[in-house]
């Protein structure tokens, strides 16, 4: 394997924070202000070729996005995917998923890198399979799993997502040959796998009949993901478990593999996230994070973890919103607009 694709798992990640260099995000703005979801209608021609280019790929990666049309803009939705569902789940957490032009948090091990790695890896297969049952990826199509009949799926617009291919095609563009003797690189692999099992989890099948008066004499199934929200709510979950781990030699096979605390003597689960080294805490601005100084917080729940025993600051503002609702014949609904004085409470930065 080459020095270039040994360093693919973080190649994942650079795709996102150079997204995050393009538009100069730091965390703080209204989720609404990100870039929307991308045409269903992949680039074709001179156009495909130069977002190839302009990615923070490696050679292998660019030749891989040149001979996929739709690949380059199914990676871009990919990063805002994870950026919107990382931001979400860190919302009122001390370290809100901005890396503000702070790199150097991807050089380490941190549980934050491990669901940054875990939640890109999940958002580029969820991303993947949507593509591949939209039409939006030349090289894929619908589901391919036993007993879907493809022929209906289309004739009453269905269509599978399609996972496996997905999943496939992630393992080939990152690069995962063969596992590394590199500890960090264990635990790279580990955490990106952990994001793909996460989507594979949400996989259901769904169903749908066809029939007079709604009789069921045809029915037709196919495999649907679940809301990226539900994968990104298990990886929280997985980040606020996850365990710290270490490098041992196995016995009977002279390799190394990860190993959980020594209390426990057992090795993480496929499942687990994992990483090598205590975050810091992310209060004050350092080259891990921008601090919490000025981070807007809820007065009875957050505040007091999030301001780090600083205090926080009060101020009160106007907001609009819609009163006195009714319903006018037929079918519209008039409102007035109200306006209310609320408090609204910010960290204090020293």
């Amino acid at each position: 394997m080459s020095t270039e694709d040994q360093n693919n798992p973080l190649c994942l990640i650079n795709i996102y924070y150079c997204f995050l260099l393009n538009y100069r995000l730091t965390g703080r703005e209204p989720l609404v202000l990100l870039p929307g979801p991308f045409s269903n209608e992949a680039p074709s021609g001179k156009a495909h070729l130069k977002q190839c280019e302009q990615m923070s790929l490696t050679r292998r990666q660019k030749r891989m996005c040149r001979r996929e049309p739709g690949l380059a803009e199914t990676l871009r939705e990919s990063v805002r995917l994870g950026q919107l569902e990382c931001r979400y789940q860190f919302r009122n957490e001390r370290w809100n998923c901005t890396l503000d032009g702070r790199g150097s948090l991807l050089k380490r091990a941190f549980k934050e890198t491990a669901f940054l790695l875990a939640v890109s890896s999940a958002a580029l297969t969820h991303a993947l399979a949507k593509a591949c049952s939209s039409g939006r990826m030349e090289r894929c199509t619908c589901d391919d799993s036993p007993g879907i009949q493809h022929r209906e799926a289309w004739q009453w617009g269905v269509c599978g997502d399609n996972l496996k291919y997905s999943t496939k095609f992630l393992k080939k563009f990152l690069g995962q040959k063969r596992v590394s003797k590199d500890l960090r690189a264990q635990v790279d692999a580990h955490n990106i796998n952990v994001g793909i099992r996460a989507v594979k989890s949400g996989l259901k099948t769904t169903c749908k009949c066809h029939g007079v008066s709604g009789s069921c004499a045809v029915r037709t199934c196919w495999k649907q993901l679940s809301p990226f929200h539900d994968t990104g709510r298990l990886l929280k979950y997985r980040y606020d478990n996850a365990v710290r781990v270490l490098s041992v030699t196995n016995a009977a096979t002279g390799e190394t593999e990860l190993a959980g605390p020594r209390r426990h003597g057992q090795s993480p689960r496929n499942t687990d996230l994992v990483y090598l080294e205590d975050s810091p805490s992310f209060c004050r601005p350092s080259r891990y994070s921008p601090g919490t100084g000025g981070r807007s917080c809820t007065k009875d729940t957050s505040c007091q973890s999030l301001c780090c025993g600083r205090g926080y600051n009060t101020a009160m503002r106007l907001t609009s919103l819609s009163c006195h609702c009714q319903v006018r014949w037929c079918c519209h609904v008039e409102c007035q607009t109200c306006v209310r004085e609320e408090e609204v409470y910010t960290c204090k930065n020293a």
